[in-house]
């Protein structure tokens, strides 16, 4: 089987390098498009995404976390810490109990927009 062919561009496009220029001007800083990747990494793990999903629907602690996703606290508490380093959850404690809570919309309108997406294919 022959490989696909590879299109080259002959450098004859038709005012290209000024719609390259303000494409490079408009394009986001390293650190920004990093931090992006990191995001998606984030929501690229299943169990993850699912304890995202429930906490979009409401502030929950490590136990009902637990028991939504049916995992040990232990694991659970190793996923949060980890979308809390990212800072797509944050915590709040009352008296003795932790109960997290999504950050800000963003990152809750990505995931069930994501949802709907796929719901509709």
């Amino acid at each position: 089987m022959k490989p696909a062919a590879i299109e080259e561009c002959d450098n004859t496009c038709s005012g290209s390098e000024i719609l390259l220029d303000d494409i490079r001007s408009a394009m986001p800083e390293r650190s920004t498009t990093d931090k992006m990747a990191e995001l998606f990494k984030a929501l690229g793990d299943p169990t993850r995404v699912r304890m995202i999903y429930a906490l979009s629907r409401q502030e929950l602690c490590v136990h009902d976390l637990s028991a939504i996703l049916d995992m040990g606290q232990s694991a659970v508490s190793h996923q949060l810490r980890y979308l809390r380093n990212l800072r797509i959850v944050k915590r709040r404690k009352e008296g003795k109990t932790v109960f997290y809570s999504l950050s800000d919309a963003h990152v809750e309108q990505i995931v069930l927009q994501t949802f709907e997406h796929i719901r509709h294919e």
